[in-house]
């Protein structure tokens, strides 16, 4: 069975994203209420009792603020690093031990029918990563709340069916903007966020041209607007030869509040 992927939501609002195969139905990041999840989960016809775990990216409150609720209602096992189950505690409250999962944020591993490869993140959390999941079909990558990729990231995304990447920001728009120095700074940081720029030089390094799909995620409310990603991203992508209304790659944005279409790859 191919892989399919659906972001239910992403944000500083709350982040989550749904992957099946054909004996996994995971989540990856749970950053909202229970009830609102499972609301978003049904809106592409999926129940919430149907999951199978929750793999969580690190421990701020819109990736992990529903993964407790979600865990202890439907006996989810969590999935981890170490330093982000100890973190994102207080947060999440008790979980049943048998569902505490602990992964080594340098080690590949094995769910049901997926290959996971945690990818190490530049964030100012204590240990955030990212994910690359694989079945025998396709590749997916999730890469959010990072201020850089470095070489070693890019080498563990390569040649992906589909990047659910990181597009926070328009520079012009932050620098000029409302939010003090102090914050500016952090998101501009290579402990923050990339900014639609910075993602659009990393696909243009990336990308194969072989009909890749790329959804922009983490929009800022404040400092950024889906037309302007979209059209930072394109323009580049366009300007390197990519022709993207020929679909050499299928761009797009990840709502903030709703879900995407199941896409199936």
């Amino acid at each position: 069975m191919k892989m399919k992927f659906c972001s239910l939501s992403s944000g500083s609002s709350g982040n989550c994203q749904y992957i099946e195969t054909e004996n996994s139905k995971i989540l990856v990041d749970a950053g909202m209420s229970g009830k609102k999840i499972e609301e978003l989960l049904k809106s592409i016809d999926v129940e919430a009792k149907d999951l199978d775990a929750i793999f969580v990216t690190h421990e701020h409150n819109d990736h992990c603020a529903g993964v407790g609720v979600l865990s202890r209602r439907y006996d989810l096992p969590v999935f981890a690093n170490k330093d982000t189950w100890e973190a994102m505690l207080p947060t999440i409250k008790e979980v049943k031990e048998s569902n505490i999962k602990v992964f080594d944020i340098e080690k590949d591993f094995e769910f049901r029918d997926l290959h996971i490869v945690p990818v190490p993140l530049f964030h100012d959390a204590v240990n955030a990563n990212g994910f690359v999941l694989e079945n025998e079909k396709s590749k997916v990558s999730i890469v959010t709340d990072t201020g850089w990729v470095s070489s070693d990231m890019k080498e563990l995304i390569l040649n992906s069916n589909l990047y659910f990447i990181e597009s926070n920001h328009d520079e012009d728009m932050l620098k000029n903007g409302h939010y003090s120095w102090v914050l500016k700074q952090r998101i501009l940081s290579t402990r923050g966020h990339l900014s639609n720029f910075h993602t659009a030089t990393l696909l243009g390094e990336i990308l194969k041209a072989n009909r890749e799909r790329i959804i922009l995620s983490h929009l800022s409310s404040d400092n950024n607007t889906p037309t302007l990603a979209y059209e930072t991203v394109y323009e580049y992508l366009d300007q390197k030869g990519y022709d993207i209304e020929r679909e050499d790659v299928l761009l797009s944005v990840a709502p903030r509040y709703s879900a995407t279409e199941l896409i199936e790859l």
